[in-house]
């Protein structure tokens, strides 16, 4: 009798992701326009790049945003934008894909079709990460460490 062995495929740690979604939370928060409104805007400005965050969607547990380059270091070079679903409830934050109806999966078979990573959904909040430290040490939005918050 002859025995098939199937191999395991890729298996994303859990605790793993959500202690980066939940670091992402902690700095999103800061970088939000000051009015928590649909339709309301800030903008960042980091080293020669300028960055637009807009409110896209308002819930009772939930804020959309969308964070957009309006002006790069290179002209013409711009980076797409990231849509980050924040969860207050929970205190995470993850990027989401544009069309909500689309989800960024949390594995896919190698090689796909798209060609999307093994771990995509991993790197793309480990690059929203990045990017928000980036903020935090380089540009306008500093850590403002108000001690009468809950997130100190």
């Amino acid at each position: 009798m002859t025995s098939v062995v199937r191999k395991a495929g890729y298996i994303q740690s859990l605790p793993k992701y959500l202690t980066l979604c939940e670091r992402n939370y902690t700095n999103v928060i800061r970088i939000l326009p000051a009015e928590q409104k649909v339709g309301a805007i800030k903008l960042l400005d980091i080293t020669h790049e300028r960055y637009q965050i807009k409110i896209e969607h308002l819930a009772k547990y939930t804020t959309d945003i969308c964070i957009t380059q309006v002006q790069g270091a290179i002209d013409g070079m711009f980076t797409p934008p990231m849509n980050v679903r924040i969860y207050h409830d929970a205190r995470v934050a993850e990027v989401v894909h544009p069309d909500y109806h689309k989800r960024i999966k949390p594995a896919y078979g190698y090689p796909n079709p798209k060609m999307h990573q093994k771990d995509e959904k991993y790197q793309v909040n480990a690059f929203l990460h990045d990017w928000l430290t980036f903020c935090m040490t380089h540009g306008e939005a500093v850590l403002d460490w108000d001690c009468g918050s809950d997130l100190v």
